[in-house]
C-alpha cells in the first residue's frame, strides 16, 4: 500500500514498475503452493519474509490456546499478498522502512510484520514478530500503518473483500473505515484523525446515524490523542487506477487481486517466461521478427545471412542499422539490462537478476561486465549488512564495510569514468 494516492503519471510508472519486479509470478506461484499444504513458514521464507517467533515455546509461555488463535491466523496468511500491499516509498517502489505493522491483536500480543532500516534492506526482506504491549523494548507497531483492520489485504480467506473496501468514493469510504476502527475501540460513534497527501490532515466526526462531518484538524491539543484512520483506508487500490487506465491487465495481478477486482477476467497469474527461454520480438521494417539465442550469441531469425551482411555495410556507410540489429547492438551494450537487473536486485529478485545476464550475454557476462559486476557485488554486500542487522551485530547503523562508504575511501574508485 503506498504511503500517498496513487495518481499522476509517476505514481502510475512507480506501481507498474513494483508489480513487475517486487512480488514475481514465481514467489507466488511457490508461495501459494507451499500454503496450499499448510506449510505457511515455507510460504514465508519464499516470499523472504523470516519468522523470529517460535509457537511452541509461545504455548508453553503464554498457553496452548493463544498459540492456536495465532497459528490458525498464519494458516490464513498469505505472505505473497502482504508483500503486494506493504507500504512502498518513491522513486523505485521500494519496501517503506523502519515499520512495524500491526496483522492482528490478541489481547495486548501483537503478529507484526517489522520493515528493516533502509541502510539494512537488502533483498527487500522484512520479518514476522511478535509484539507484546506489556513486554520491554520492540518497536511498538504504527498507528498510521496497520493491517489489523484490513486483514484483506494479508488474509487468504478473506481477500473477496478487497472490492467492496477500495471504493473511489472518498467520503463514503472514510465513513465505513472509521467505523471500522472505533469499532475496534468499543464505540459507535466519535472523531477519528485522517492523513493522507503528505501532511494533511482532517478530523472526521462520525455519528450514530452514519453521517459523517469532515473539518480542519485542530493543530493540538485534545485531537492529538484521537484515533488515527490507517493508510490503507485513505488511498485508492493502485491496482484499481492502472486497471482503470488500462496499464495492466488482470492476469499480471496478484491471482487473490485478481479474482477481487476482475472476477469474470481472472484466470489466475501465469508463471513469467525465464528471460531468454523464447525470442525476443522486435518491430522491424513493419513486421515483427524475433532475436534469439544461436550457440550463445544473439542473432535475427528473420533475416537471411546475406541480408545481414548487406544490412551491415549499409549501416557502415549510414550509421542506422535495421532494427534488429540494433536490438541486438543494444542488448550486448546492456543498458536496458542494465536497469532490469538493478531493478531486479533493488527488490531481491536476485536469480531473476542472474538469469537476465546469463541469457543476454551468457555465463561469463558476469565476469567481463563491469556495471554488472558492480549492481552484483553491492547486492552481496547489502545481504551480509541485513544478515548482521538481524543478528544484532551493528548497532544502529551499517557497518563502514559496505561497497557504499568503502567507495569513498578509495583512491581510485573502479569504473570512476564509467559512472
Amino acid at each position: 500500500m503506498p504511503s500517498q494516492n496513487a495518481d499522476g503519471d509517476s505514481r502510475l510508472s512507480l506501481w507498474l514498475r513494483v508489480r513487475e519486479f517486487a512480488v514475481p509470478p514465481s514467489m507466488i506461484e511457490a508461495a501459494t503452493a507451499r500454503r496450499a499444504e499448510h506449510d505457511w513458514a515455507a510460504a514465508c521464507a519464499v516470499a523472504r519474509i523470516d519468522v523470529e517467533f517460535n509457537l511452541r515455546s509461545l504455548a508453553r509461555t503464554r498457553g496452548a490456546e493463544l498459540a492456536a488463535r495465532i497459528r490458525a491466523d498464519l494458516r490464513n496468511l498469505a505472505p505473497d499478498l502482504l508483500r503486494w500491499h506493504l507500504p512502498r516509498i518513491a522513486p523505485d517502489g521500494l519496501l517503506r522502512p523502519g515499520l512495524t505493522i500491526s496483522l492482528a491483536c490478541y489481547d495486548g500480543l501483537h503478529l507484526v510484520v517489522r520493515t528493516p532500516p533502509a541502510w539494512a534492506n537488502a533483498g527487500q526482506r522484512c520479518s514476522l514478530a511478535l509484539w507484546d504491549r506489556a513486554g520491554p523494548g520492540g518497536s511498538r507497531p504504527d498507528r498510521r500503518f496497520r493491517l489489523d483492520l484490513h486483514r484483506h489485504l494479508w488474509d487468504a480467506s478473506r481477500a473477496g473483500e478487497l472490492r467492496g473496501r477500495s471504493i473511489v468514493d472518498r467520503e463514503a469510504r472514510w465513513a465505513a473505515e472509521a467505523a471500522v476502527l472505533l469499532r475496534s475501540e468499543g464505540r459507535s460513534s466519535g472523531a477519528v484523525a485522517v492523513r493522507f497527501g503528505g501532511r494533511r490532515r482532517l478530523l472526521l466526526e462520525l455519528a450514530e446515524t452514519g453521517a459523517l462531518a469532515v473539518s480542519p484538524f485542530p493543530g493540538s491539543g485534545w485531537a492529538a490523542a484521537l484515533p488515527v484512520l490507517p493508510d490503507a483506508a485513505t488511498w485508492e487500490l493502485p491496482d484499481r487506477v492502472l486497471l482503470r487506465h488500462g496499464l495492466i491487465e488482470p492476469d499480471r495481478l496478484h491471482p487473490l487481486v485478481a479474482a477481487a477486482l476482475a472476477p469474470d477476467q481472472a484466470r489466475g497469474t501465469a508463471p513469467a517466461p525465464q528471460p531468454g527461454a523464447g525470442p525476443r520480438l522486435v518491430e522491424c521494417r513493419g513486421a515483427t521478427h524475433r532475436i534469439a539465442l544461436v550457440d550463445g550469441v544473439l542473432a535475427p531469425l528473420d533475416h537471411s545471412p546475406d541480408e545481414i551482411r548487406r544490412e551491415e555495410l549499409l549501416a557502415a556507410l549510414t550509421g542506422t542499422p535495421v532494427a534488429c540489429l540494433q536490438a541486438i547492438d543494444e542488448a550486448h551494450r546492456g543498458p536496458a539490462e542494465l536497469t532490469d537487473v538493478r531493478a531486479r536486485l533493488d527488490h531481491g529478485d536476485a536469480a531473476g537478476a542472474l538469469a537476465v545476464v546469463e541469457s543476454l550475454l551468457g555465463p561469463e557476462a558476469v565476469l567481463r561486465g563491469g556495471g554488472l559486476r558492480d549492481e552484483l557485488e553491492t547486492a552481496v554486500l547489502r545481504r551480509i549488512t541485513h544478515g548482521l542487522f538481524r543478528a544484532g551485530l551493528t548497532g544502529r547503523g551499517p557497518l563502514s564495510t559496505c561497497r557504499e562508504q568503502r567507495s569513498r575511501h578509495r583512491g581510485h574508485p573502479r569504473l570512476a569514468g564509467a559512472r
